[in-house]
């Protein structure tokens, strides 16, 4: 569903990423990805889902969905009812919200029944190659500590970004994979996908920015 390369920005949870502002950046993003060509997606907080995918022509994902069924799960959110405010897909796993395996093999299963992008976040190579054996449509691997920090993972570690592409295709080639943790410009998606990612998994670097017209043009450039 999604396309490839990609660039999905992750909105957090941040006073300045709701609501309006929520929407103010995903139309920056929705302008650029139309100027160049380049694809990105947006990850907003559960309650922006319906404004953005109503408001503007990008992909939305959730950023967090449960692995129960719709009935008697007060405050759960379901693959469903992301479905039907609008989102294509979902972030898994996200290093802010972890769950067990078992679990995110439960939510790529009702995710795929929905017809939605699964986005399984992982933080090593062992984890990402453990990930994909459940057959999400997409692993973005990102390590922990890096992650709103300064220097991207593709300057810190890029031996992760690459082992990980590996082990993802030795199990699963279909799975295409992403990186994240600390991309914040062009010259970092280039290295991303010259370690062979299908993208990047971002957040601060966009949803902090003082310009996000200005980022997000430096971040197509290096898909470009």
């Amino acid at each position: 569903m999604l396309p490839v390369p990609i660039i999905i920005v992750n909105l957090k949870t941040y006073s300045m990423t709701r609501g309006q502002g929520a929407l103010e950046i995903a139309r920056a993003l929705e302008e650029v990805a139309v100027e160049t060509g380049t694809a990105f997606a947006v990850a907003p907080n559960a309650f922006d889902v319906r404004l953005l995918s109503e408001q503007t022509s990008l992909p939305v994902l959730a950023q967090h969905v449960d692995a129960v069924m719709e009935g008697s799960h007060t405050g759960h959110l379901t693959p469903e009812a992301a479905l039907a405010a609008g989102a294509v897909g979902s972030l898994v796993n996200h290093s802010e919200c972890r769950l067990r395996l078992a679990d995110i093999e439960h939510v790529v299963e009702r995710l795929r029944g929905c017809h939605m992008d699964s986005v399984v976040c992982t933080n090593n190579a062992t984890v990402s190659r453990a990930a994909a054996s459940v057959h999400p449509d997409f692993v973005a691997v990102e390590p922990p500590e890096l992650i709103g920090g300064d220097i991207s993972v593709t300057a810190a570690n890029p031996e992760v970004v690459s082992y990980s592409v590996e082990m993802v295709k030795d199990v699963a080639p279909e799975v295409k994979v992403l990186c994240g943790a600390g991309v914040k410009s062009g010259e970092d998606v280039r290295i991303a996908l010259q370690l062979g990612t299908d993208g990047v998994l971002l957040a601060s670097g966009v949803a902090l920015a003082e310009d996000v017209r200005v980022v997000a043009r430096d971040l197509a450039s290096g898909v470009l």
